[in-house]
């Protein structure tokens, strides 16, 4: 029966819906002109179709007839790809949407005057496609989801003697009936398109068009959990006239907030299951007695819809700091996931391979037929055809392939919302539990009380009282006392420490509005358990979580503890974040003030959960946080250049000069940054620009917003220091450190010079296409005097009198006492290690110029040593005494301790410090050994 069936001319007319177009409109396959059908053929044959005699109505049936016979030609003979076939139908979908647009309000205008806002402007109506039509993914026999939004209520203008007058609301009421006619209704040529309106608010119980300012209002108030995930591919798809005007921009303002929240909101998976099950219920009830219907290649285990959540779902969660992430087509948006580390490149592969196979499916179903269904056919002609179509030899070959894209995805599917909170979600945790055999998660804080052990009871027995816990929703605290009794357990049973225990109930307190994070912490139980051990690990990452809980999702990936900052990704995850934040027109400078805050927490975070797993060292620590700190201020001083109204060029010549920490590469967390600004412009208006330029750099790195702060900025190493100016012109900054003039640098002012570097210059700025970057010698210039300042003929004695005394005051300004050794300032501490380097380089380095690189204290001990200017072993015992006090300096400021110790826990690294001091500068006065 399957041969007979299949012995037609070609594939395409297999279909029983193309050989009833065939039987009825063979006659006009020739409007269409040949090719893949878009808007401009269609457009060609739309006017083709008026000169024979057709209306728009007709026309626009005629031409769906006509499009869909040349898409099933093109798909099942031809091998068009997916984006061929749903690009056809969508933009079949765009233009038949703006000609009935155009003719409707053509003629309502003429009746009732057109429609005006509170100011008697024009009022703009705009078509809001849903779904696969927002998303572009119309399938061949998709209804179209719409809502119908018009800007702002009011009455119409009314006919030349004042009649005709009506309500704006009316007026769009009548153009949505009038639409949906030339649309929707079936007439002796079928429908355009089956229009739905059940999303629009209030359902279909809902005005069929609704005014912006209701539409704000609804959302706010009303808008559900599901209907996010509705709204995230919503898109004007007509009028075009109004799609082309900077009105539509106050939709975003209000659909972009509703949909993704500021913060990571997990809270959605909750949503998302309760939805998903819905659906599943749905099919099943379908399905019931019927079992042809079960195998849905939509909205079965594994189908379409599955693989739409799973995207859907990571966008919504993080689309709000992470803008890049907010892509329409389902394809687009897995790449996306990919570059932004929240899916392996191999699993969004398949699900990409997937998803298209399991849409190509979908349309061959819909080709037999014309019928919007995704049910896989009972026929077996009807499946060996679909098999064929798509290159399969037989029907068991194509049905074995179904099965594993289904599978992979159902897994994937699973995997991503099972987990410990998928039992415990609404309201099932108690049932799950008590089925397993254990107790039920408790309902009141009296039972959680009793269900702990004395150290953590204690501690949430004084929540009796707390306004926020008492505040929760029942859902909350039933998520809230979920992860205190985890936690509880986890100290049970030795996977954590008391201690982490108690601080993480603390961390918890205050975050307790924060809804989200108790989600996050109940879906992702590996990240709780990080949290715990990282809380336990010392006080400083306590106190850092809780000023930025919102990097604890970073915990969520595995990579944080496998990779290193690398700042070519970090900028250019920040520029992606910038462009698709200045598409939808949210880049104000609030949204990028916390954009620069947010992604820099997250990444000192990472440096952070290495550090205290040991994958790097103190060195490496330094080494990433100077690299991240380049970085932000590199970001930050492009955009704050771009957005400065008063630049008078495109490439700013500038230079920022880092010292100190900042300077030899050694920051640590929370460090300041030692900088001063530099220009060489020769611009009459260079002076005042640069100042304001840099006036608005420093707000916006030292600024506190909701998300915190970026770096304090200290600039008193300027020349004339918080006396001088605030930016300086390179040549009397040269000047300043060379000498030259009354007006030069002190000796403190070269010992820091030795440390200083250029970190930021008019190469690190975007030119003008086509363009080089100007003045690219200003870090050479640097460079050369940085060389020329430290290398200068120095009387030897007079320098080691002046750096001793600079080191007596800086011991005098941080006294130690009880006996203890501090690791940085008593004598043997760094400090000694950091004044005898500068001497050395300041000394030495124009005799031996291996001095002059800015490489560290260690490396330049190791090369004084070599060069024969320390005994030997002096320098490098000294260089391991540097970096172990280093490391002890690490430890206890991680733990918010002093860095004061018991004089024989370090009294090996502090000799070798003490034989370089006396190497360096003579024996030890009797201040230094008390």
């Amino acid at each position: 029966m399957a041969e007979n069936a299949l012995n037609v001319p070609s594939p395409a007319q297999y279909s029983r819906f193309v050989q009833r177009l065939h039987r009825r409109y063979e006659n006009w396959f020739d409007a269409l002109p040949p090719g893949a059908p878009d808007r401009s053929l269609m457009e060609l044959a739309l006017g083709t179709l008026h000169s024979r005699g057709l209306d728009l109505s007709a026309s626009l049936r005629v031409l769906r007839q006509l499009v869909m016979e040349r898409i099933i030609v093109l798909d099942c003979e031809q091998g068009a790809s997916l984006g061929v076939v749903t690009k056809a139908v969508t933009e079949l979908a765009e233009l038949a949407l703006d000609r009935a647009c155009t003719q409707v309000r053509a003629e309502l205008d003429a009746r009732h005057g057109a429609p005006q806002g509170p100011t008697g402007q024009e009022v703009q109506f705009w078509v809001i496609g849903m779904g696969k039509l927002g998303a572009r993914e119309l399938n061949v026999s998709s209804d179209i989801d719409l809502i119908y939004v018009y800007e702002h209520d009011g009455d119409t203008r009314g006919q030349a003697d004042g009649r005709g007058v009506i309500s704006n609301h009316e007026y769009f009421g009548r153009a949505v009936k009038g639409i949906f006619s030339l649309i929707g209704d079936t007439t002796e040529h079928g429908f355009v398109f089956r229009v739905d309106l059940a999303l629009r608010p209030n359902g279909n119980s809902g005005a069929p068009a609704v005014s912006l300012s209701s539409l704000e209002e609804y959302l706010q108030i009303h808008g559900r959990e599901w209907e996010r995930f509705a709204w995230l591919k919503s898109r004007i798809v007509a009028p075009l006239a109004d799609i082309q005007t900077p009105n539509v921009q106050a939709l975003r303002g209000v659909v972009l907030p509703f949909v993704f929240r500021r913060y990571l909101d997990y809270a959605v998976f909750d949503s998302l299951r309760s939805l998903h099950r819905q659906i599943r219920d749905h099919a099943s009830k379908r399905s019931a007695g019927h079992p042809e219907r079960a195998n849905d290649v939509k909205l079965s285990r594994g189908g379409i819809r599955e693989i739409e959540f799973i995207v859907q779902l990571l966008q919504v969660v993080r689309g709000g700091q992470f803008p890049e992430l907010r892509r329409r087509p389902t394809l687009e948006a897995l790449q996306r996931l990919v570059q932004a580390n929240l899916m392996s490149a191999e699993i969004a592969d398949a699900l990409s391979r997937a998803y298209i196979f399991l849409r190509q499916v979908e349309h061959r179903i819909q080709y037999l037929d014309d019928q919007q269904t995704h049910v896989l056919p009972t026929r077996d002609d009807d499946l060996l055809w679909i098999a064929r179509t798509l290159g399969y030899a037989d029907a068991c070959g194509f049905l074995h392939q179904l099965d594993e894209h289904r599978e992979l995805v159902a897994q994937e599917f699973d995997t991503l919302l099972g987990g410990d909170s998928q039992q415990c979600s609404n309201g099932h945790c108690n049932a799950a539990k008590a089925a397993a055999g254990g107790p039920p998660t408790p309902r009141d804080i009296e039972d959680l009380i009793e269900a702990l052990p004395p150290s953590l009871a204690g501690q949430v027995a004084d929540w009796r009282s707390n306004t926020r816990i008492n505040g929760l929703r029942d859902e909350a605290r039933a998520r809230l006392f979920r992860l205190v009794e985890r936690t509880s357990q986890w100290v049970e049973s030795g996977q954590s420490s008391e201690e982490a225990a108690k601080r993480f109930l603390q961390w918890l307190e205050p975050l307790l509005r924060r809804e989200s994070y108790l989600a996050l912490l109940l879906e992702r139980p590996a990240v709780h358990e990080r949290l715990l051990h990282l809380l336990g690990a010392a006080r400083w990452p306590a106190r850092y979580l809780q000023q930025h809980p919102g990097v604890i999702d970073e915990l969520a990936s595995d990579a944080i503890l496998k990779e290193r900052f690398v700042a070519a990704d970090f900028e250019h995850e920040l520029a992606m974040r910038l462009a698709a934040l200045q598409s939808t027109g949210e880049d104000d400078d609030e949204t990028l003030l916390n954009l620069l805050r947010r992604a820099h927490h997250a990444e000192v975070f990472r440096t952070l959960a290495r550090d205290i797993e040991g994958r790097i060292t103190v060195e490496q620590v330094a080494d990433d946080l100077s690299a991240l700190a380049d970085s932000v201020l590199r970001i930050t001083a492009q955009w704050c250049w771009s957005r400065l109204k008063s630049r008078h060029r495109d490439t700013p010549r500038f230079g920022i000069v880092g010292y100190g920490k900042l300077g030899g590469k050694e920051l640590g967390y929370g460090s300041d940054l030692d900088i001063v600004f530099v220009f060489d412009d020769d611009d009459d208006r260079a002076p005042e620009v640069y100042a304001a330029y840099v006036r608005k750099l420093i707000n916006w790195l030292t600024v506190k917003t909701g998300e915190g702060d970026l770096f304090e900025i200290d600039t008193a190493l300027r020349p004339n220091g918080n006396s001088g100016l605030l930016v300086t012109s390179f040549e009397s900054y040269a000047n300043y450190q060379q000498q030259r003039g009354s007006n030069t640098a002190w000796t403190w002012e070269h010992q820091a010079m030795t440390r200083a570097r250029f970190v930021l210059g008019s190469r690190d700025f975007p030119s003008p296409a086509g363009e080089p970057a100007t003045d690219l010698h200003l870090h050479q210039r640097f460079d050369a005097v940085r060389e020329a300042v430290i290398t200068a003929p120095r009387d030897a004695a007079a320098l080691r009198n002046e750096i001793e005394t600079m080191r007596e005051r800086v011991r005098g300004a941080h006294p130690v006492r009880g006996g203890l050794f501090d690791v940085k300032h008593s004598p043997g501490g760094m400090v000694d290690v950091e004044f005898a380097v500068q001497y050395l380089v300041l000394a030495e380095s124009g005799a031996h110029r291996e001095l002059i690189a800015n490489v560290g204290n260690i490396a330049l001990l190791q090369r004084a040593e070599d060069a024969g200017l320390l005994p030997k072993a002096v320098g490098y015992e000294a260089a391991k005494a540097y970096r172990e006090l280093r490391r002890l300096q690490h430890v206890a400021r991680l733990d918010e301790r002093s860095g004061q110790l018991e004089p024989e826990q370090a009294q090996a690294q502090r000799e070798a410090v003490l034989k370089l001091w006396t190497a360096v500068f003579g024996p030890v006065a009797s201040t230094q050994s008390s």
